[in-house]
């Protein structure tokens, strides 16, 4: 196969800042997929529709400057839930477009200090308006209790959160986002309702050896962590089967390079740039490209209840280079697999 046509697909899981990261970044996506949902951990975070709304039209601001034609990329916004979310901001941002709602547990990752940290309790009248008004809940799936391995966080998360919170909100519509783990795969595979998991490119090519090969590797540095070998090859197997309950989610998450190479690094990859030629590498190497537009393409707007894309979009089998890093604001960013060459490239709209 020399040529791979897909119907343009969608990012389930992004992240793009604001500012001027967010105009140095918001191109890298918009040239290959048609929507993201966007992640609303900013400085401040994005707590109501108002919020939502104001970051949608810097969104736009940024898409038009990195001349992206009107109406060939949709941000899809999401809030950012708390222990004081009310009910009727729920409801609020239903009616203004906002389509769903993110669990970060307190501390877990990047600007997640506002975060949970009482979900069946204090969250309880925000869930159950969710669970009325058919809006997904995005979560964050580790714990952040010190006492428990970082590298056993998201398979803990499943037994103390996610089994009491289907019990509590059966109707719920549940996205384990980033999925890392077999734990993982193997819950989301077989839990009752509507559960579904978004997986990254970096989960699905690379396990925790890439951390230190050749000695520590911040660039390969996210949260939740890269895991052990039986956990990606769990992944990759999920990815590419015929369920519908897994799709696409990059969670790039830029940050500068002296941020990333730093005594105490931020946790993100940055993948945006070549999120579809990632993909395509570890399905290849599945021998699964078959599966790779259900994947990208059909299995997220099913589970989101909106309608699949009509536009397409092209991948060539020649080679292409990562960068090594790209214009960051004042600052640089390191792509993940900076110098590497994939096998794949996406053919340039037309």
């Amino acid at each position: 196969m020399t040529t791979l046509t897909l119907t343009r697909p969608d990012d389930w899981h992004l992240h793009l800042r604001d500012g001027e990261a967010l105009h140095a970044v918001v191109g890298d996506t918009a040239r290959q997929f048609a929507r993201a949902i966007i992640m609303p951990n900013l400085r401040p975070p994005v707590v109501n529709a108002e919020q939502a709304l104001a970051y949608r039209q810097r969104i736009e601001a940024a898409l038009a400057r990195a001349g992206i034609a009107p109406g060939t990329f949709t941000p899809l916004m999401t809030l950012y839930l708390t222990d004081n979310t009310p009910a009727a901001e729920i409801e609020r941002a239903k009616e203004q477009g906002v389509v769903a709602v993110k669990l970060y547990p307190a501390g877990a990752t990047t600007n997640s200090d506002a975060g949970v940290t009482d979900l069946l309790g204090r969250c309880a009248p925000a869930l159950a308006a969710m669970e009325r008004a058919g809006m997904p809940l995005l979560m964050h799936g580790e714990v952040t209790d010190p006492a428990v391995d970082v590298f056993d966080r998201e398979a803990v998360f499943i037994d103390r959160v996610m089994l009491p919170l289907r019990r509590a909100f059966p109707g719920l519509k549940v996205v384990f986002e980033h999925l890392t783990t077999k734990e993982g795969v193997d819950y989301v595979r077989e839990a009752e309702g509507p559960v579904a998991a978004t997986i990254t490119a970096h989960h699905l090519l690379y396990n925790r050896n890439a951390l230190f090969l050749g000695g520590m590797r911040p660039h390969w540095y996210c949260l939740p962590v890269l895991k052990r070998e039986v956990h990606r090859r769990a992944l990759l197997e999920a990815a590419t089967s015929d369920s519908p309950r897994f799709f696409l989610g990059t969670d790039s998450a830029p940050h500068p390079r002296h941020l990333k190479e730093h005594a105490c690094g931020c946790a993100g990859c940055y993948t945006a740039l070549h999120a579809m030629e990632l993909y395509a590498t570890a399905f290849e190497m599945a021998g699964r490209l078959d599966r790779l537009e259900a994947f990208a393409s059909f299995n997220g707007p099913d589970f989101y209840g909106l309608p699949r894309n009509t536009g397409t979009l092209t991948l060539v089998k020649e080679p292409f280079e990562v960068p090594a890093e790209l214009p960051y604001g004042q600052a640089t960013l390191v792509p993940l697999a900076a110098g590497e060459t994939l096998n794949w490239r996406v053919r340039p709209q037309a």
